[in-house]
């Protein structure tokens, strides 16, 4: 049985004697024997959702529940878990504090990226993390011409390009050198992947701005990846247009919590080199 299901065990049976009704994915339900519902399902029979995982799952369901505006509480069962801030320890006094409404709502921007086709769009999607365009192992050197609002910038001659939101600034983008974003901080990042020019460096864009960005090279083995979830190809001459969703994820935040611990943890501030 996985470590979900075993928490799940002894915590459905604890919710229900609060009077608090669940209705479970069908991937869930199913290892406990009991009733699930279709994930697609979800958003229409909950009034806030809790995920047991690490941040991918984490982007996978605040890509399913945005336009609902259904808050999420996670629980980290991953690796870093810089969104899934609950540990599995602590999950009975969260649950008291979400069911008693102690707890904030924190807010986070997300994107929209459209992709267009001889002016003719696509696809379409919305990321809580990141849009990013690069290219396969074999693939050489790509050019993306991009504009910030009909403004020329540069054409990036590089394995990528980055177009990050605040949470995601501690993902891909940090990775490949760009700046961590306070996440509720009104901005977005682009940040070139292995840039051919060195001088080409993150630039952070107020949320506001339209990102637009063109594909001037002949190579097939390009891709549109989104939350590094979602992929599409994409040919040259295709156009990627990424601006700020109207939707926002709605992470439900326990009180004493702490995003500068949560740096300091995770990506291990402070530590002294480990002893030989």
């Amino acid at each position: 049985m996985t470590e979900s299901a075993e928490i799940l065990g002894d915590l459905l049976p604890w919710l229900k004697g609060r009077g608090v009704q669940v209705f479970l994915d069908a991937e869930v339900a199913q290892p406990l024997g009991i009733e699930g519902y279709p994930r697609s399902e979800i958003p229409d029979l909950t009034e806030g959702v809790v995920v047991f995982g690490g941040d991918g799952s984490m982007l996978s369901v605040a890509r399913l529940v945005c336009e609902k505006g259904i808050p999420i509480l996670g629980v980290n069962l991953g690796g870093l878990g810089f969104i899934t801030e609950v540990h599995a320890a602590g999950i009975y006094e969260a649950m008291e504090h979400v069911i008693s409404d102690r707890f904030t709502v924190e807010e986070r921007l997300m994107l929209t990226a459209s992709v267009y086709r001889k002016k003719e769009k696509v696809a379409n999607y919305t990321v809580l993390n990141d849009v990013v365009i690069n290219k396969g192992a074999l693939a050489r050197i790509i050019d993306l011409e991009t504009c910030v609002d009909k403004a020329y910038v540069t054409t990036f001659k590089a394995d990528g390009l980055i177009v990050s939101t605040p949470t995601g600034s501690t993902a891909y983008s940090l990775s490949a050198g760009g700046p961590i974003l306070y996440p509720t901080t009104g901005c977005i990042v682009l940040t070139p992947i292995c840039p051919h020019t060195l001088t080409n460096r993150p630039i952070v864009l107020p949320d506001k701005a339209v990102v637009e960005i063109s594909l001037k090279s002949v190579a097939e083995d390009v891709f549109l990846t989104m939350d590094g979830q979602v992929g599409f190809s994409l040919k040259q001459r295709d156009r990627v247009v990424v601006e700020k969703s109207p939707f926002k994820t709605r992470l439900l935040i326990p009180d004493e919590s702490d995003y500068f611990k949560v740096l300091r943890t995770k990506l291990g501030w402070g530590e002294r080199g480990r002893k030989a």
